[in-house]
């Protein structure tokens, strides 16, 4: 590992931000007698126009500045491409733990309270620079290891001479991002040559000298050449400024040559002489392997055929596999340890989000699924990676359209090799219609139940009631005729007849709801206009109702197919829709009673704008007996015997709403087809 000392010799450049002449002094020196090279600058301005102007490798800035301050500097620096891996440290004269929270949040990697002793500060500096320094070799090593990859798979279908030459031309000039690129081989079958020039075009030996480049090759040349010397150079151009130049070399045998050339020295860095090397061994193996594949086709035209056969049979095999994939309808993608997608398919590339492909893989879970919480995610995959057991959650989500989305998704372990697990598949599958069948077969199967209990009941209940109700009537009439006296409790016995004759009468309307409630609903039907019975429901709302204060409204669209129904009870459903929105508007308001046609239904809304419904209480109002309303106004079956009557016409029923706004109950049915 480099020491502290070697790393600084290789002249990092800091930028000093800091209002205070004497504080930048002072750092200055620190730091350039610790080797450095130091920019300072007095604001934010000018600490960006140096940044950008000089290519700084630390960031050390004061949090109290004029105008935009040291925190404000410092996420305006994050949110640039060019900083986003630059270490800043902030320096501040409030130690406040507060004023650390913000400052590393704004995205600071260090925080120091001044004044600060100079040993510390180039320690924290040496620190920063060498843990920047092995992220800035992770992303070389992963670029490395990319471009081999791209490359490995490119040549594994290259089985002439021209082919892997220009294939490796083109991925080391894509790969290297260098203005000019040139590979050349030559074997028993001839010379063949490509070159990626500045526009990316390929062509062939045009731009080489071939003379001096076989006269290197004819000395089987071991190591590479780096050519700043213009007399020197193996390419016809006189804007580069440097040449790379390494053998392709398979044994002893130098097979050919890879060029790059830049047309700045500071475009050849490491990094791309390491891959140029790296991709000139693949080209030295795939030429080899070309030539031998070329003996062989000579020698024995059947073995080629069956090879080619074979490589299509893979290559058809792997696209058939990846096109099962994509095809699944379940929304499906892959991580590995560190949570990064390696995998995503094409359901989940069309998915709610709708997050391509190429977006999605090669970043963290968390950059990709920002709408569902970073705890949950991490401990759900940390639950499958550490235990091997299958997570499988239901969730529910709000599509892009409103409506809203119930999803099962399973989190499974996958082994590549050995016991460990290496992946963890993320399956997620549509089960809304499953969730919605269940919830409507248990609601059937309560509103069957209570109208059984209801058909048992009722006639029973009745006889009794109608008895009392005579009973009482029978006395208030013997009390009207005086048969009673002058008695003291007279009143007393007149105010229970009428509490008995009332709540008989209650419960008589009562058990009247339960027998509509438990009625078969098989009545005729016919041909109905839904323009024709909402006109009517709302002709008798208007006359039913109490409040002067309300405005009601009828929208029906021109032209509306009729359904197949029974009027009467139509009629009855919107007018229980339209009189629980009246009641739901005491100080007035706003009935609209609309119809539309949309995609093969008719839509009836009833909607108000009145105090709404809490959202607690939204999944049970379709629920027998329950009711919001005080006790004596409403039996809790309005709403049960809609729902009856809209399912045995084949409809749907649904409900929105917002408190203090107003419901709106929409009934889907089906239209007649035109004949």
């Amino acid at each position: 590992m480099a020491t502290g000392s070697s790393r600084r010799s290789e002249r990092a450049t800091v930028l000093v931000v800091d209002e205070s002449a004497g504080t930048r002094h002072r750092l200055q020196r620190a730091l350039e007698s610790s080797g450095y090279r130091v920019v300072v600058a007095t604001d934010a301005p000018s600490a960006l126009q140096s940044f950008h102007r000089e290519g700084c490798d630390l960031i050390i800035l004061a949090a109290e500045l004029q105008g935009v301050d040291g925190l404000a500097l410092c996420r305006l620096l994050r949110a640039q491409s060019m900083a986003r891996r630059t270490p800043i440290i902030i320096l501040s004269e409030n130690g406040d733990e507060e004023q650390k929270v913000a400052a590393f949040a704004a995205g600071a990697n260090d925080y120091l309270v001044k004044p600060v002793a100079a040993r510390e500060l180039v320690s924290r500096a040496d620190a920063h620079l060498d843990a920047a320094r092995r992220e800035q070799a992770l992303v070389g090593t992963n670029r490395e290891l990319s471009f081999l990859a791209d490359l490995g798979r490119g040549l594994l279908c290259a089985l002439e001479p021209e082919q892997v030459v220009r294939r490796v031309a083109g991925a080391t000039y894509e790969g290297t991002g260098a203005d000019l690129c040139a590979a050349f081989a030559a074997g028993p079958e001839g010379e063949v040559a490509c070159v990626f020039d500045r526009e990316g075009v390929a062509s062939g030996e045009a731009l080489l000298r071939l003379d001096r480049l076989r006269r290197w090759l004819a000395r089987t040349p071991t190591a590479p050449l780096r050519l700043a010397d213009k007399r020197r150079f193996f390419l016809h151009d006189n804007a580069h400024a440097i040449e790379y130049v390494t053998p392709l070399r398979f044994g002893s045998r130098a097979l050919g040559a890879l060029i790059i050339a830049f047309d700045r020295e500071a475009g050849l860095a490491d990094n791309e002489t390491r891959l140029v090397e790296a991709a000139a061994q693949f080209a030295a193996l795939a030429l080899h392997i070309a030539t031998l594949y070329a003996a062989a086709q000579r020698s024995s035209a059947d073995l080629a055929k069956e090879v080619a056969a074979r490589t299509a049979e893979i290559e058809a095999q792997r696209r058939f596999t990846e096109a099962i994939i994509d095809n699944l309808p379940v929304s499906l993608y892959v991580v590995d340890r560190e949570l990064r997608i390696v995998a995503w398919n094409r359901t989940r590339e069309l998915g709610g989000q709708g997050v391509p492909r190429e977006e999605a893989l090669g970043k963290t879970i968390f950059e990709v699924l920002t709408k569902q919480p970073r705890e949950v995610l991490e401990r759900e995959f940390k639950h499958v990676f550490e235990t091997g057991e299958i997570v499988r959650v239901e969730q529910e989500a709000v599509s892009p359209d409103g409506t809203k989305r119930h999803w099962l998704v399973s989190k499974i372990p996958m082994r590549v090799e050995g016991d460990e697990i290496s992946h963890v598949i993320a399956i997620g599958e549509d089960v809304t219609a499953r969730v919605e069948a269940s919830r409507a077969v248990a609601r059937a199967e309560k509103l069957a139940a209570v109208g059984r209990l209801a058909a048992g009941v009722v006639h029973e209940i009745n006889n009794p009631l109608a008895t009392i109700s005579a009973c009482a009537e029978a006395l208030e009439a013997r009390v009207a005729e005086g048969a009673f006296g002058d008695a003291d409790n007279l009143e007393d016995l007149r105010e229970y007849l009428g509490l008995i004759r009332s709540e008989a009468f209650r419960c008589k309307a009562i058990t009247n709801g339960l027998l509509d409630f438990s009625r078969a609903r098989s009545g005729e039907r016919a041909p109905v206009s839904v323009a024709s019975v909402i006109a009517s429901a709302a002709r008798l709302v208007a006359h039913q109702q109490r409040n002067a204060h309300i405005e009601i409204r009828v929208e029906t669209e021109k032209g509306l197919p009729p359904v197949s129904a029974d009027q009467g009870q139509l009629q009855q459903a919107i007018i229980a829709l339209a009189t629980n929105a009246v009641d739901a508007m005491p100080e007035g308001g706003v009935l609209r009673l609309s119809a539309r046609h949309e995609r093969g239904q008719v839509i009836i809304e009833v909607s108000d704008t009145g105090v709404g419904i809490p959202p607690e209480t939204l999944p049970k109002i379709f629920d027998p007996f329950f009711t919001t309303k005080e006790v004596g106004r409403g039996t809790g079956l309005g709403l049960a015997v809609c729902y009856g009557i809209v399912t045995d016409h084949g409809g749907r029923i649904s409900v929105e709403s917002s408190v203090g706004k107003g419901t709106t109950f929409t009934i889907s049915l089906p239209a007649l087809a035109e004949t």
